[in-house]
């Protein structure tokens, strides 16, 4: 599953460069995760980093974006060419 950024989002510009697929970016009212590169950082890490460092937990899984952990990790392998 992708995850995504709610309206909680304060745009504390935290989560952006935590992400090693880079897929959040700024949107026109908070920051957006573009589902094509979520892999949820399976393949980096063993959390979702943008997660962690969320002040006010704003990044849930997204429920219309239903992945296995071998589909997004067979997205990190297109992603990243390893």
């Amino acid at each position: 599953m992708a995850l995504m950024i709610t309206d909680e989002c304060i745009n504390c510009d935290v989560c952006e460069p935590e992400c090693p697929n880079e897929a959040i970016s700024p949107g026109e009212e908070i920051y957006v995760i573009d589902p094509n590169k979520c892999t949820e950082c399976v393949g980096h890490y063993d959390e979702p980093q943008c997660q962690l460092v969320c002040p006010v937990d704003c990044i849930p899984l997204d429920p219309n974006r239903a992945e296995s952990r071998e589909a997004l990790l067979e997205k990190y392998h297109k992603l990243t060419g390893k």
